[in-house]
């Protein structure tokens, strides 16, 4: 029987910055508002446990008995996230630099993702009436431009710390035997030690979800046979093994306490090859039935959000999976826009202008367009570090702040990747034009200027935005969402968003 939870789940995000805050520009506000992460319900199989991982079954038993008949709004799971310092003396420029060529290989995975489009979703199972919360850092002291989630898997739990992706679909984790892995901080994922791991079969529905490895093993035993998966994100990251059932455990705000979430589908994998920076693998939030968010919208509702504190904050701030907040909903400066072009795995949004010292560029249209292939369009994408806009877009952006740009500040020729840059030595706090997205649908989202111009060191200042390559996507990466509350309302195909103290929530 379904048990219905009232109160709030909190799940801790810990967001570690892989980057020096870029103060002193003029937009730049080092502590204006972020917003915290909330995810919607998915599983009907859920526990509050304590730290050892055991069910608290006497708290909701209380709390089933004095729930009336109706089903109350789900409560909110969040996430904190604070900030770490760059690893190994890495300087904001190296950082920068290695995210935007990951970066190029993930667009370039994007885009062949998107052409090739999944199969129908799973069905999820009944939401239960609550919200459920784990804990996220930010890559940052594993040289990593991404957020990381801690979940605790398995039974008895063991602590796991895995990239937040919300342009992937698939939870996986290195496991042993690890015939071919990565680096990654501490061991790996062991299933003989696990009393709750379960294989899923090569007959199992969900089985046919996912992509086979180039050479897939015969289903010969439907019953009984592993199912094989294989999931490629570049050219140099990708994982390989068999998809299984687990227990997945996240932190809460309270004291001590935690959620456990049975029968989570995630990839245990043998052969993991890529840049994932020293994490244990990946927690997909994108939209297809087998990310986290999907399997736990039955649970926690089809809403989650989060909110990314700046790139030089070393507070914590939170993720929530479930429904919005007070607060949140009372924002005069909360705004919606329509998801658009519907797909297995990426948020798309449509935009259709953009704004330079409040001046419309000219932009054709077509170049926000999806194409019959699947290419072009614009996505929303945590595990993206930097914006990427299609090139003929790029372009005509680039040279609109190259023309607006104070001439007191030398522009620096042959910068690597970054460009325009420009020689603010001796200048506390430049000025920049302002940037602002107009969508479809009329909503604006306007950038402080921290979240598009980045201060590498004290002489050197560029834009934190490129084009794409090849591909022709446009991305707006979790640099530039830094400092808003994101929402994802998948109910009414909505994605929310507005400027919050992340820091303070």
């Amino acid at each position: 029987m379904a048990q219905l939870v009232e109160h709030s789940l909190l799940l801790f995000l810990v967001f570690l910055s892989p980057f020096v805050a870029s103060a002193g520009i003029t937009k730049l506000n080092s502590s204006s508002p972020l917003f915290g992460i909330e995810f919607p319900p998915f599983n009907t199989a859920v526990a509050d446990t304590g730290c050892d991982g055991m069910l608290v079954a006497a708290e909701e038993a209380r709390e089933e008995q004095t729930q009336p008949a109706a089903a109350s709004p789900s409560p909110s799971l969040k996430l904190h996230m604070t900030r770490r310092a760059a690893a190994g003396g890495r300087t904001r420029k190296d950082s920068f630099l290695d995210s935007a060529q990951k970066d190029a290989v993930r667009i370039d995975a994007m885009h062949r993702r998107a052409s090739a489009r999944a199969p129908g979703a799973y069905s999820p199972r009944r939401a239960l009436s609550e919200r459920l919360v784990a804990t996220v850092e930010s890559g940052v002291a594993v040289g990593s431009g991404e957020y990381l989630m801690d979940v605790f898997v398995g039974t008895p739990p063991r602590r796991f710390q895995m990239i937040m992706d919300t342009g992937s679909d698939l939870n996986w984790l290195q496991c042993s035997p690890c015939f071919d892995c990565f680096k990654q901080i501490g061991p790996v994922f062991d299933p003989t030690a696990s009393s709750s791991y379960r294989n899923l079969t090569c007959g199992d529905q969900r089985c046919g979800l996912v992509a086979p490895p180039e050479a897939p093993r015969a289903c010969q035993r439907p019953g009984e046979d592993p199912c094989p998966y294989y999931y490629w994100y570049g050219d140099q990251s990708n994982t390989t093994g068999d998809l299984a059932l687990e227990s997945f455990t996240v932190n809460l705000t309270g004291p001590g306490a935690s959620r456990r979430v049975d029968g989570v589908v995630f990839g245990c994998g043998h052969r993991n090859r890529g840049l994932f920076h020293g994490a244990a693998g990946l927690l997909g939030l994108g939209r297809g039935p087998l990310s986290f968010a999907s399997q736990l919208r039955a649970v926690y509702g089809h809403t989650f959000s989060y909110c990314l504190v700046d790139h030089g904050s070393d507070v914590a701030s939170k993720v929530v999976f479930g429904e919005e907040d007070a607060l949140l909903l009372a924002h005069p400066l909360l705004n919606y826009t329509a998801f658009a072009s519907p797909a297995d795995t990426f948020y798309y949004v449509q935009i259709k202008d953009v704004l330079v010292g409040g001046e419309p560029l000219n932009i054709s249209s077509d170049t926000w367009a999806v194409s019959k292939d699947g290419s072009g369009g614009t996505i929303i994408d945590s595990g993206t570090t930097l914006s990427y806009f299609a090139e003929p877009a790029y372009k005509v952006i680039r040279q609109a702040f190259v023309d607006r740009m104070s001439r007191s500040y030398p522009l620096i020729r042959d910068f690597p990747l970054l460009d325009p840059c420009y020689n603010v030595s001796g200048v506390e706090r430049p000025e920049v034009p302002e940037l602002s997205l107009v969508f479809a649908d009329g909503a604006v989202w306007d950038f402080p200027a921290e979240n598009y111009f980045i201060r590498l060191d004290d002489s050197i200042m560029c834009l934190a935005v490129l084009g794409t390559p090849r591909s022709g996507m446009s991305i707006i990466g979790n640099f530039q969402q830094q400092n808003f509350h994101m929402v994802y309302d998948l109910h009414k195909n909505r994605l929310g968003f507005a400027p919050r103290r992340c820091a303070e929530m």
